[in-house]
């Protein structure tokens, strides 16, 4: 099986603040993880390497500094991996990020199955892997926490309010998983010198003569981000101190009562 796997690189979220003049995030001195969910789909790849035999392509879009990142896929397991960057690919949302991806998937060739995590925990939206597929003209089977192939067949498991949903489909398709599917492994130092070794390609916008250019970066990104900001918190509620026991229950009562949530009398 030829996987390819969707990685992106995203701040720390533990670590993120908002600047309180411009309303924007601060980046400097926030570190780069790769995304969580994405680490999962990266496992799920490499279980069904081992399972069925084949390679797992990490593709990740993003600045050079996204190597390092790739670096961390390669020593978890993946056999190569490719770096999408061009500065045409700037200030592109969601839409126009699937579509480039999906050019990027279509040059490098040669694919049974895509996995991408369930969502970006920067951006939250859960949108790029269905679109992704919508490019390409492929099928989506999304949420899943387990995933088999048999022949030209996936089956995927989905986790429901009502049960286990089991859906299937021929390959090529494309799978979006989350952190219920499997507990990602860690790099250890002999596969870490290994993914040292591995070269990351790059692909640029010159490299994909077929790809829309009115569709990519902010030209092709029909979302605009208006305003960010951190949400004020605003403490509300009534301390009553200084009261014995009794004169607690009878100011809360009569609090209760003007507000109109208590009535009657306490007894």
């Amino acid at each position: 099986m030829n996987i390819i796997v969707c990685m992106k690189q995203i701040p720390d979220t533990s670590e993120i603040k908002i600047d309180p003049e411009t309303n924007t995030l601060i980046r400097a001195g926030v570190p780069s993880i790769v995304n969580p969910y994405d680490k999962n789909a990266l496992e799920a790849a490499v279980q069904l390497k081992e399972q069925h035999g084949g390679t797992v392509t990490v593709i990740s879009m993003g600045p050079p500094a996204a190597k390092e990142a790739l670096k961390e896929c390669l020593s978890l397991g993946a056999d190569r991996a490719f770096l999408i960057t061009d500065r045409a690919f700037g200030g592109s949302d969601t839409y126009a990020t699937s579509y480039i991806l999906a050019s990027s998937i279509q040059h490098i060739g040669d694919y049974d199955l895509i996995i991408c995590g369930m969502q970006a925990m920067d951006g939250d939206t859960g949108q790029t892997g269905a679109s992704m597929s919508e490019h390409l003209g492929i099928p989506q089977l999304t949420y899943a926490v387990k995933i088999e192939v048999a022949d030209d067949t996936v089956t995927v498991h989905r986790e429901t309010d009502d049960g286990v949903m089991v859906i299937s489909t021929k390959l090529p398709a494309l799978c979006t998983v989350g952190k219920d599917i499997n507990e990602p492994r860690t790099a250890t130092m002999k596969s870490k010198m290994r993914a040292n070794k591995i070269d990351i390609a790059e692909i640029h916008v010159d490299d994909m003569p077929d790809i829309d250019r009115e569709k990519i970066g902010l030209k092709g990104s029909p979302t605009r981000v208006k305003k960010t900001y951190t949400p004020t918190i605003k403490k509300s509620g009534k301390k009553l101190e200084g009261l014995s026991c009794d004169e607690a229950v009878e100011a809360l009562a009569g609090f209760l009562t003007e507000k109109k949530i208590l009535k009657g009398e306490l007894v």
